[in-house]
């Protein structure tokens, strides 16, 4: 069984090493491949990998809204997806259930609660229709407005969701934030918004995984916030592609090991 992940950079994502870990355990024989594909060859790539044999692909940035040309969403996917059955040209959103599980897993009941996302692209959708299936109300905020306004719009079908422009966000309040953006990721150092924006009490997830340890995640937790790191979202999600693939939901506790030793290498 072949598998890849398909983005643009890739240099930060240890997808590869955590999937031929699980496939390796399982005694499944094949590998997983990482793909660095520029966005004319985004189609080429994916049917590419069809017609070698390959038999899935994660996606990440930037393209987990482009691929819904290519592939038939399945259920929460309608708006981005991140993981693809190539055997049935099927597109999934695992993100979503790993933001869920993220939020589950750290005792943290969102009901009612305000969330303010940083970034309208897949990742950003992925954790609000996640945090609004929980209860939340979320408010969108985006570097550009247009982008923002329309995936306000588009995210209203699953609840209460608006969009704020970026250089207002202080005026609201928030219970939780959240960065959906690239920034903070290896390669893209700094913080995503302005540290004002963090104070004592306030919930604070950052989808980046690598580093482990965010400017993002590191300023949370002087200010006194209670922080939900991007490797719990990566490995539920990570779990859920595998059992797409394979019918194998691996025990989640082994997904994390993988993670962490991926991380250690890649250091």
């Amino acid at each position: 069984m072949n598998l890849g992940i398909i983005g643009y950079p890739l240099k930060h994502s240890i997808s590869p090493r955590v999937h031929k870990a699980l496939l390796d355990h399982y005694g499944i024989e094949g590998n997983y491949l990482a793909f660095e594909v520029k966005p004319d060859d985004l189609r080429d790539a994916i049917f590419g990998a069809r017609a070698l044999g390959f038999s899935g692909l994660n996606v990440t940035i930037p393209y987990k809204e482009e691929v819904l040309k290519f592939v038939e969403p399945v259920g929460d996917a309608r708006l981005a997806v991140n993981t693809i059955d190539l055997t049935e040209m099927k597109g999934y959103n695992t993100d979503i259930y790993g933001v869920e599980m993220a939020f589950r897993n750290a005792g943290i009941d969102v009901e009612k609660k305000v969330a303010l996302i940083f970034g309208a692209g897949g990742a950003g959708k992925a954790i609000a229709i996640a945090l609004m299936k929980l209860g939340a109300t979320v408010v969108i905020t985006n570097r550009t407005p247009r982008r923002g306004i329309e995936a306000a719009s588009l995210l209203r079908e699953y609840g209460d969701c608006i969009f704020y422009p970026v250089e207002k966000v202080g005026e609201i309040k928030y219970d939780i934030i959240a960065n959906a953006t690239p920034v903070g990721m290896k390669g893209f150092p700094g913080m995503p918004f302005d540290e004002k924006l963090l104070r004592e009490g306030l919930v604070v997830f950052d989808a980046v995984y690598n580093p482990l340890e965010t400017a993002l995640i590191r300023k949370a937790k002087e200010r006194g916030c209670k922080v939900i790191n991007g490797l719990e979202m990566f490995v539920y999600q990570a779990q859920k592609s595998f059992e797409i693939w394979t019918g194998i939901r691996p025990e989640i506790g082994l997904v994390r090991k993988f993670a962490i030793e991926a991380l250690r290498i890649q250091k």
